[in-house]
């Protein structure tokens, strides 16, 4: 006869589980107790009592921090989807009959996204579902897709040039690139430039980790083309103000341009692609109502495509 296991003990499996995944997403045991209100040693034990039952270790130890052995990433992949289902069973039921009054949403984003593209989608989702609280994370895309895969944001809006095997990117959002120079410019006489008529002037580029540095690189290369950047600076609103002191020239996405700038504007876009933002998720992530409702906002056939990544979004 199949043996049923006690009430008492499922209990504890669910706040094991929920011990086990949180370790696994800080990477430390005392992070995971924080986060759950609980002393260090409760947590150490109910993973202890999930290695036992299991008949293996589910963490190794490198340096400060803790990872995941292959077997607790098995673990970790099967496990995190049903925490994340019974910790928002809650707000699904009420979201399911229509009343979804509570909750809080985690958005990462870059500050281009913030400043110009998400406040139309902010104060739409404010207007719909007000007592929902809202967090901005203003986060490069590196630190935004440690966000991601840490589960401490839903998810990310932003643009991307490759996609990573573990993430769903779906463009939204289509931006041409321009050179931006001073009204009195040589450049802003030709109407029409040249890469080559570029190089002699410098560039004034976001830091090199970010995609713009990397994709002016490329494109310049791919033409034998030289470029110089004589000012590197962070933010396309300090861009433009350094563009229009005369410190140089950039080459930006025209979203971050209102109209009311005294710069003048090149089309670039026979040299480089148009820029894409859109909705960046984790593959395997159970999307809270709170999520689902701010991505039907920004991209309401969001899940009505039926290609191989979106079955791979745990929805409910």
């Amino acid at each position: 006869m199949k043996s049923i296991s006690p009430p008492h003990l499922k209990q504890n499996r669910l706040k094991q589980l929920r011990a086990f995944c949180n370790t696994a997403q800080t990477q430390s045991v005392s992070e995971a107790a924080e986060r759950l209100f609980l002393s260090q040693p409760t947590v150490s034990l109910q993973i202890q009592a999930l290695e036992r039952e299991f008949a293996t270790t589910l963490f190794e130890r490198r340096g400060p921090r803790i990872r995941l052995t292959p077997e607790g990433t098995i673990l970790y992949k099967l496990a995190q989807p049903l925490v994340e289902g019974v910790d928002g069973l809650r707000a699904a039921f009420l979201a399911q009959c229509g009343n979804l009054e509570s909750g809080e949403l985690n958005l990462a984003a870059g500050e281009s996204t913030i400043l110009y593209i998400l406040p139309e989608y902010i104060r739409e989702f404010n207007r719909r579902y007000p007592k929902i609280r809202l967090k901005l994370h203003n986060v490069t895309g590196r630190d935004g897709m440690s966000m991601l895969r840490a589960d401490e944001a839903d998810f990310a809006v932003g643009s991307m040039l490759e996609v990573p095997d573990d993430t769903i990117y779906q463009p939204v959002i289509d931006y041409k690139t321009v050179l931006i120079t001073p009204l009195d410019h040589p450049l802003a006489k030709l109407g029409k430039v040249t890469l080559h008529d570029i190089s002699p002037y410098g560039l004034i580029l976001p830091p090199r980790h970010l995609s713009t540095w990397g994709m002016v690189d490329l494109v310049f290369k791919q033409h034998n083309a030289d470029y110089k950047v004589t000012l590197e600076a962070g933010g396309w609103e300090v861009i433009k103000t350094y563009v229009e002191l005369g410190m140089g020239v950039s080459i930006v996405s025209d979203l971050c341009l209102a109209g009311s700038e005294k710069l003048a504007r090149i089309p670039v876009d026979q040299y480089f692609p148009d820029r894409r933002y859109g909705i960046v998720l984790r593959k395997g992530k159970f999307l809270s109502p709170q999520a689902k409702r701010f991505i039907e906002v920004i991209d309401a056939d969001f899940f009505k495509e039926k290609g191989p990544d979106k079955k791979s979004v745990t929805i409910m």
